[in-house]
């Protein structure tokens, strides 16, 4: 008879083990905190109406789920750890579509210092509503202390105080531009010799792809206080940059144009130019979602 019942039991535990589970988590568990957001120099204080910055790490809705991804990353944490409400059902699988979604995580990669943008990201799931989210960051350590030099070396020998934003954002286009090469080879056949989808292959190495060109560009941006981002079409990626108030675009890549005898030619034509003026241009590869990329 015992032996039924202990039978009985440990069936019972067995079937209702994540119910068990989940309600020893809500009531009895003191682990259920998130990790402390810790910021490092490079976090940015701004908000956007796509992703906002939150202290709120109890998400009830998607957009809090969002909010939360974007500050995480933008905090330059390498490891971090939250948990789903109970009240909030659809939490989990909102956190899986999200995470899931490269469009989604690339976006919100484009609103966070490039010092902090992530290489890869890895988010782990349980069924106690524990998530934890992993981040290989684009730039080491070695990197940064390297670009930071480079950067400082710049500015003290191209950028006056006299000079207006406006001047000194053209100094910085004209510098990288005359100074980097399209990196051809990696974009046309696939061989990789410099790290040109980032700073450091521009600046360093002298070799760039869009991704290089605009890391570069928002690393001086954030030097002069200059609030921006940047923006991604399904093939392209160029800056975003606010000036006065208003929005403007800045593609380095384009005014860098490739000519068929191989010379370098230094252009203009988007150089700090509204939504109009660029698509007048061209509307095949800066074509955008305007959902995200909003003032």
């Amino acid at each position: 008879m015992w032996i039924f019942i202990v039978f009985i039991l440990f069936s019972l535990t067995f079937y209702y083990k994540e119910d068990i589970l989940i309600y020893y988590n809500e009531n009895f568990s003191n682990n259920n905190q998130p990790t402390t957001l810790v910021k490092n120099e490079y976090f940015r204080d701004y908000n956007f109406k796509y992703v906002q910055n939150t202290d709120n790490f109890n998400p009830l809705n998607k957009q809090d789920i969002l909010n939360i991804y974007y500050t995480i990353i933008n905090s330059g944490m390498d490891k971090f750890t939250f948990y789903c409400n109970s009240q909030y059902e659809n939490c989990l699988n909102d956190v899986k579509d999200i995470a899931n979604d490269q469009t989604i995580m690339s976006n919100i990669n484009n609103f966070v210092h490039p010092f902090n943008g992530f290489k890869d990201l890895q988010t782990e799931i349980d069924s106690l509503g524990k998530v934890t989210i992993n981040i290989n960051r684009n730039y080491n350590n070695e990197m940064k202390i390297i670009l930071n030099y480079k950067v400082n070396e710049i500015i003290k020998n191209n950028i006056t105080n006299e000079m207006t934003l406006e001047k000194k954002i053209k100094t910085i286009h004209d510098y990288i531009i005359n100074n980097t090469k399209y990196d051809k080879d990696r974009s046309d056949k696939n061989i990789v010799k410099y790290k040109s989808d980032i700073a450091f292959g521009v600046l360093i190495d002298g070799y760039g792809l869009c991704g290089g060109y605009t890391d570069s560009m928002m690393l001086f941006l954030e030097k002069f206080g200059v609030k921006s981002y940047k923006i991604s079409s399904e093939n392209h990626i160029w800056n975003a940059v606010y000036l006065n108030n208003k929005r403007y675009n800045l593609d380095l890549t384009w005014d860098d144009p490739i000519n068929s005898d191989g010379s370098d030619t230094l252009e203009y034509t988007y150089f700090l130019v509204d939504d109009q003026e660029m698509f007048k241009n061209d509307k095949t590869e800066h074509t955008y979602d305007k959902n995200v990329y909003n003032d």
